[in-house]
């Protein structure tokens, strides 16, 4: 799969709240406050991984009706892949 500039930038911006997260703890920030970031955090990790299986899912279901072959497996194991990262 080839992952797309969008699926590049979402993660760019992961790494800055991570680094953010990183300056808030060496400014002795607040726990709440840092917690609250953190959450912030996963979410956006989660979306990035939804966003990513769900354009390598299209991707792959194209190809597959394409083939004329069946995609029940394959969307399988992206619902499966999903429910795992949680």
């Amino acid at each position: 799969m080839e992952f797309s500039p969008e699926m590049k930038h979402r993660l760019k911006r992961v790494e800055g709240q991570v680094r953010g997260v990183h300056k808030m703890m060496e400014e002795e920030k607040e726990c709440k406050d840092i917690i609250s970031q953190l959450s912030a955090v996963r979410g956006a990790v989660d979306r990035t991984i939804a966003f990513i299986v769900s354009q390598n899912l299209e991707q792959c279901v194209q190809e597959q009706t394409a083939k004329g072959e069946d995609t029940s497996k394959m969307v399988q194991e992206a619902v499966e892949l999903l429910v795992k990262s949680r």
